[in-house]
């Protein structure tokens, strides 16, 4: 007796292969991306350490630089999310 031969995937089995093998790509480019910019946020972090003079409305203070700069973020976030909320707000 012979043996049957070999048999493809389906075309619709193939397709979803190559989905996943993208998405597994998606991945590890997304989880190697977010590792390099961890790497780069701590070495900025490192090298921003010097204590710097802040003035404020009432009064001064020193802080170490990387703390301004991260409240400086935080408070960018802040402003953005809610000034598009007032945006979306407007137009719907």
């Amino acid at each position: 007796m012979s043996t049957p031969p070999a048999q493809k995937p389906a075309p619709d089995r193939q397709r979803k292969l190559g989905r996943k093998g993208r998405a597994n790509n998606t991945e590890m480019v997304r989880a190697s991306s977010l590792f390099i910019l961890t790497a780069l946020a701590i070495v900025f972090a490192l090298l921003n350490l010097d204590d710097v003079e802040v003035h404020w409305a009432f009064g001064s203070g020193r802080a170490p630089l990387i703390v301004v700069i991260v409240i400086s973020l935080l408070v960018g976030i802040v402003l953005t999310y809610f000034a598009e909320r007032l945006s979306r707000r407007r137009r719907g």
